[in-house]
């Protein structure tokens, strides 16, 4: 990436080396002496180098004695008594890397600071101090490389939340140490364990956008009061300046002058420049302002920039295997895309688990689908919904079209249960509900199996599409397009034309087909994301996660070694 600025950052620094005052002692003799200090630091006692560096520490001490012992712990970031080119270019990657959603202190950078002025400034700089820089400069891009390639969290101390498989290659941390200092490419050799995802980068752009945007947003109101009914266009409100403000501030209103004597009216114009918002944060673009476009329109440019670093984070856990055909489910879009080569050939609204029954966040592989299928109910649904339906009204299983089966599939009269002294926690029947274009599962299903016995199918229950929050079912997913997708996954089976797809659906008879390539299915939660067309997309932290996660990005770094 170019960067003008960058280039005269060397360029001044570059100036201070060369008319810096002259070092005493020869290159050779320095570089001997540092190496020397370099190797009592690393093999001393750990609490002589934490008081030595202001109360810091190093993260790496095993892969820090492997680096520098092969080349005899002779500095690598020094030019004479100055840090060399490529140690300005790592302290320049160390401020950027806040860009990546990553938190520049953590990678030694108030330290490096102190060094680097002391020594660019010609003040007395001891072999001690450049050996210690030398050693946080390698510190530091060791744990910036690994926090880049898999993030700096570990998804296991998110409470089981996340069960896509990570990656498996190591980074091989020491291996682009040496080379970039080999090189002299610090920044092709960090940036190349970015996510390979096109996504990534254009979510880095976003971040800095949003860095930038976040002096010249101070000014705003970003807690507005959320209305009792929701604002419409020609009606007055208090708030209207300032969430025109905030509208123009996005750039979802422009060219845009208001009329000064009506000052607090919503005139249509604005309403338009609503729309767009809403369309960006997932919210019915009907152009009025409610509770969940008010509560979107409060969120600050520091707000979006934490919510960006919480997803980016989430884009370094997936695995670096670029597929080239896979079905994409975002939770929090309450959407699923399959793509193949990168298009997305197939879209579709979904619906997802409620916050008490949660979609699980996992990947896996489909193998099959099923044409009309029966629905055994699971055991959370049979004693939270079923159970307690019966024993009000015995009729709702005829209405259900459901069977009580004993575990042997043979059918139970319902009416031959004392439903009064059945227990759900205890229930000795299967309940399922016969095919049909009443059952849960509507007239097909998609297997991939895992498990939490999640999948994707069909509904009857057509109208729910059309709502804003989709957070609704008990943890499958839901979409609305059961027909198209059953199209595309057959395609490469001549017999399963259109027509036949059609009627089989409508057949009324339970039937499975195996895929002929199984296709890998990811369901993730991204609550932000950059488009295709570089727009930022916001969405509600439907399960709250965002702040679990944001915390733990925030804490002071484990000791690794």
């Amino acid at each position: 990436m170019s960067n003008p600025l960058y280039h005269v950052y060397l360029v001044l620094n570059m100036l201070i080396f060369l008319f810096r005052p002259p070092f005493q002692a020869s290159s050779g003799a320095l570089n001997q002496g540092t190496a020397f200090e370099i190797r009592d630091l690393l093999e001393g006692d750990e609490s002589q180098l934490k008081m030595e560096y202001l109360g810091g520490r190093i993260y790496s001490r095993s892969y820090l004695l492997t680096f520098y012992s092969e080349r005899a712990f002779m500095p690598g970031w020094l030019a004479g008594s100055t840090p060399s080119c490529e140690a300005l270019e790592l302290r320049l990657l160390i401020q950027q890397s806040k860009f990546d959603g990553l938190i520049p202190k953590d990678y030694h950078l108030d330290q490096l600071n102190i060094l680097f002025e002391k020594s660019l400034n010609g003040t007395s700089v001891t072999e001690r101090d450049l050996a210690l820089m030398d050693i946080l400069l390698s510190d530091a891009f060791i744990l910036l490389a690994k926090h880049l390639y898999q993030g700096k969290v570990h998804p296991e101390h998110l409470k089981g939340i996340w069960d896509i498989q990570s990656k498996e290659d190591d980074p091989k941390v020491l291996e682009k140490l040496n080379l970039a200092l080999a090189r002299q490419d610090v920044r092709q050799q960090l940036f190349s364990l970015h996510p390979k995802f096109p996504i990534y980068q254009r979510m880095r752009h976003s971040l800095k956008k949003y860095h930038e945007l976040e002096q010249t947003g101070s000014g705003l109101l970003w807690n507005n009061p959320e209305p009792e009914k929701p604002l419409e266009p020609g009606q007055r409100a208090e708030q209207v300046p300032a969430i025109r403000d905030i509208l123009i501030f996005w750039k979802d209103l422009e060219n845009y002058a208001p009329d000064t004597t009506r000052i607090d009216v919503y005139d249509s114009l604005m309403a338009e420049g609503v729309k767009r918002f809403q369309l960006r944060h997932g919210l019915q673009p009907d152009g009025k302002l409610g509770k969940a476009t008010i509560q979107a329109l409060n969120q600050s440019p520091r707000t979006l920039i934490e919510k960006a670093m919480v997803n980016m984070e989430r884009l370094r856990w997936l695995p670096d295997t670029t597929l080239q055909e896979l079905i994409l489910v975002n939770i929090a879009n309450y959407s699923m895309d399959y793509i193949r080569a990168r298009d997305t050939l197939l879209h579709s609204n979904a619906i997802v688990g409620q916050s008490y029954r949660k979609t699980p966040v996992f990947n896996a592989e489909m193998s099959y689908l099923v044409f009309n299928p029966t629905w055994t109910v699971p055991p959370t649904i049979l004693k939270n919904d079923v159970i307690p339906a019966v024993k009000k009204d015995i009729d709702y299983l005829a209405r259900k079209n459901m069977k009580i089966l004993d575990f042997s599939g043979k059918e139970i009269d319902p009416n031959t249960i004392n439903w009064a002294g059945i227990s759900s926690d205890s229930f000795p029947y299967m309940v399922r509900q016969a095919s049909g274009r009443q059952n849960s599962l509507g007239l097909v299903k998609f297997m991939f199996p895992n498990k939490y016995n999640v999948y994707i199918h069909d509904t009857p229950s057509r109208e729910l599409f059309f709502r804003a929050d989709r957070a609704l079912s008990s943890g499958c997913i839901r979409i609305q397009k059961p027909l198209e997708l059953a199209q595309i996954l057959l395609a490469d089976q001549r017999l399963w034309t259109e027509e036949r797809i059609k009627d089989t659906m409508n057949g009324g008879k339970e039937q499975p087909v195996n895929l002929k390539k199984k296709i890998p299915v990811i369901i993730l939660y991204l609550t932000f994301w950059t488009d295709g067309a570089n727009r930022e997309n916001i969405r509600r932290d439907i399960y709250s996660r965002d702040d679990d996660l944001l915390k733990l990005l925030k804490l002071p770094l484990a000791y690794e070694n």
